[in-house]
């Protein structure tokens, strides 16, 4: 089975508190959306105290084009995966020893928020000595999704090429598409919700000979999912001043009725119960999304709690969100033969779903 050999993840510089961040959206919106202070109330009931940003939060006050966003999200995007990928590559908590970027056979590149060809992969490289060789796979589009998918495609990768080593590298900066004049609720929610995050993993082949200094996960199987005609349940719409969010309140109901009988299937086919899975590593959509979760799962709380606790510090950064709860199950104390289950759901509207198991 394929093995998560290591993980990072990148804090953007701008640490912000979620009530200055609604000061500055009731300041924007003010006399544009009717009922505002009522639906203001989303940045207080969200279970979100603090969210990262790439830029400070007074950038948003003046007005910006596309091409100054998606120029900056080129800059920043190559600078935090050049970070992050020698945090992982580097990360001492679980190698015993440094692996250098010549020794990596592929990059999976996932992202959503910013339009780059060549891809930001390719930009990265410039930066650090990886072989001329390597093979590239740039994922755009799959969102909040995208963290599982890079997991579940290197899963892919290794079984194909055992000997072989991995990086999923997930950049979201959310903050760049935030639309002053869009008055919408969608991006209302969306601007109490959203934030900048980067993360990176490692995964490696059966016959990679690599020590590791801690029991870290193997990846036993992966499961997708993809619901027909439902395009229109979160995305982006695409207009001429950037990217527009597409955030359908449907979510967590379609959760409770469409997620569990997936997960149930797909445990079934690896005779498997959710009883027996020790951890739920979620992505935290939100905090209607986690609830739908326990219900349609019937999860207890404190199988959720690592998730909460990302959302609460971080947000939700897209596709990188999952990673940031992989890396806290990662970093605890676990029993070699823990049973886990990553997923993560996004535009299309599709799930992925991820078995590890912490054992040999």
């Amino acid at each position: 089975m394929p093995k998560i050999a290591s993980i990072s993840t990148y804090k953007p510089p701008y640490t912000l508190e979620q009530s200055n961040i609604e000061q500055l959206t009731k300041e924007l919106f003010k006399d544009k959306i009717a009922q505002l202070e009522r639906l203001l109330k989303v940045f207080e009931n969200g279970d979100i105290d603090t969210r990262h940003f790439c830029v400070p939060l007074e950038w948003h006050q003046t007005e910006h084009t596309f091409e100054e966003r998606n120029d900056l999200y080129i800059e920043l995007a190559t600078k935090y995966s050049v970070e992050a990928i020698q945090a992982c590559l580097q990360n001492s908590f679980f190698l015993q020893n440094t692996i250098r970027p010549d020794e990596i056979d592929a990059i999976i590149f996932v992202s959503s928020t910013g339009i780059s060809t060549p891809s930001i992969d390719a930009r990265v490289m410039n930066h650090l000595p990886f072989s001329d060789r390597m093979k590239r796979i740039p994922i755009w589009g799959l969102g909040c999704a995208g963290g599982a998918a890079g997991i579940s495609r290197a899963f892919d990768y290794c079984k194909a090429h055992p000997t072989e080593k991995v990086l999923v590298v997930c950049v979201e900066l959310c903050s760049l598409t935030f639309q002053p004049n869009d008055f919408s609720k969608s991006n209302l929610i969306g601007a109490s919700l959203f934030a900048d995050g980067v993360a990176c993993v490692l995964v490696c082949g059966d016959e990679v000979d690599m020590e590791s200094k801690v029991s870290t996960p193997h990846i036993i199987d992966t499961a997708s999912k993809w619901m027909p005609d439902s395009e229109n349940v979160m995305g982006w719409d695409i207009k001429n001043n950037g990217l527009h969010v597409v955030f359908s309140k449907s979510i967590p109901s379609i959760i409770s009725s469409w997620l569990g009988p997936f997960i149930d299937e797909f445990l079934t086919e690896q005779r498997l119960t959710k009883e027996q899975l020790d951890h739920f590593v979620a992505h935290p959509g939100g905090k209607k999304v986690l609830e739908a979760y326990e219900n349609t799962l019937q999860l207890k709380q404190d199988q959720t709690e690592i998730s909460r606790e990302v959302l609460r510090n971080h947000g939700n950064m897209s596709s990188p969100t999952v990673l940031y709860v992989l890396e806290q199950f990662m970093l605890k104390e676990n029993n070699k033969n823990d049973i886990g289950l990553l997923v993560a759901l996004g535009p299309g509207f599709c799930g992925e779903a991820v078995l590890l198991n912490w054992g040999d």
